[in-house]
């Protein structure tokens, strides 16, 4: 049997930050906390001593891929795990593949092979972005390939995820995408979450789909008991005082115990003061750092593929290559947190907080986002400016 590594330093908790805290773990976390409580004298000696941070493996629930490949362009396993492993050497330890709105046939395609990965435990889950999604909201989603919400291909992809689809980005406003007989019935019944979102919605089909979602979701909650607002801001309608849109209502919803909002926090896709604002209004268990990370995450400028769409990234920032819409991000979940957390924003815990627990809760699973005892063995070990500096998955150094 392997000997548990011993971890010693500023140890990130969801409520403080233990200055001389400590993590014993190998395959799972055996016992945290202050480390003149929790290390016996051999363990006090075999530590290694942490000069920045010690924080739970990071868990983000929309990401479409990085290093130079993209999950909705993955036609092999081997393709998506260059994508996993690009995110999980910047401490994202659980992540969760996105798709993109595409041909029934390539959503089958993807929903097989990422299954695959879900199965061997490299990746969380699965969240198809689309294909229910507005025209008019479409961001980079290509308006060729989007369709009326069907239920019996919602279905279909749910059987063919065996049970890893997560989410699954939908516009309100659409027929069939709330009710009975509708995409949000077969999601949630499916063991999946409706994530509103993609949408010109008015306020009305917003309030009535998360009212919908809160109702069935408390009759049956496999995951969470709440649903998602896919990145908030982006793909919506703006705010104006005499024609507010969607936005008004997910933040009041979510306000109230409701949604759990994403936001993409990498001062491109939301700017860095807004998401202070929407933290400081509605609070942490509100929301979810999520990159919408794309290709060309890790990755120098230059042209990417983002499903069926080109895509140029030129000073970090991604736009289709056709067009001004941004198409994905280019962040690592770390960069948000250091970049909220550095700039002043957002207090180190619950920026981790957001960027950890959060996404967890979503996919349902108790077992990370956290450092307590029978959590699974994922540490990111950081320098004080809140860079990567060591990455451990399942006791693994990575």
């Amino acid at each position: 049997m392997n000997t548990p590594i011993v971890l010693r330093g500023k140890l990130v908790t969801d409520t403080e930050i233990i200055d001389d805290g400590a993590v014993v773990f190998d395959e799972e976390v055996k016992k945290s906390g202050r480390a003149s409580e929790v290390l016996t004298e051999a363990e006090a000696a075999q530590a290694k001593t942490v000069e920045g941070y010690i924080l739970p493996g990071l868990v983000d629930v929309h990401c479409h891929g990085g290093g130079g490949e993209s999950f909705p362009n993955s036609e092999t396993t081997d393709q998506a795990r260059v994508a996993i492993m690009e995110h999980r050497k910047h401490g994202t330890t659980t992540l969760v593949a996105s798709g993109v709105t595409a041909s029934a046939d390539v959503l089958r395609e993807r929903a097989k092979t990422l299954t695959e990965l879900c199965k061997e435990g490299e990746l969380a889950g699965i969240h198809f972005e689309g294909p229910f999604v507005s025209v008019e909201r479409r961001g980079a989603q290509d308006a060729t390939y989007i369709i009326d919400p069907d239920p019996a291909l919602t279905q279909e992809l749910i059987d063919l995820c065996e049970g890893y689809c997560v989410t699954m980005t939908l516009a309100p406003e659409k027929d069939r995408a709330y009710g009975e007989g509708s995409v949000a019935e077969v999601l949630i019944e499916g063991g999946a979450l409706p994530s509103w979102g993609h949408t010109d919605s008015s306020p009305e089909h917003v309030r009535e789909a998360l009212k919908y979602s809160r109702k069935k979701l408390e009759q049956i909650a496999p995951r969470s008991p709440k649903a998602t607002a896919t990145h908030l801001f982006n793909g919506m309608r703006p705010i104006h005082h005499r024609d507010p849109g969607p936005v008004p209502e997910f933040v009041a919803d979510a306000a109230q115990d409701g949604a759990i909002l994403e936001l993409i926090a990498d001062g491109i896709h939301v700017a860095p003061d807004m998401v202070r604002a929407v933290y400081e209004t509605i609070g942490r268990d509100a929301l979810v750092f999520v990159t919408d990370a794309m290709a060309a995450a890790g990755m120098p400028d230059g042209s990417y593929q983002l499903g069926p769409q080109a895509v140029t990234v030129k000073d970090g920032v991604a736009r289709l290559t056709n067009g001004n819409s941004i198409a994905g991000g280019t962040s690592h979940l770390l960069d948000q947190v250091r970049l909220l957390v550095n700039g002043g924003y957002v207090p180190l815990v619950d920026a981790v907080y957001m960027a950890t627990k959060q996404g967890a809760d979503i996919l349902g699973d108790t077992t990370v986002g956290h450092l307590r005892p029978g959590a699974k063995g994922d540490v990111l070990v950081t320098d004080k400016e809140l860079n990567p500096e060591a990455v451990y998955r399942r006791g693994e150094l990575v």
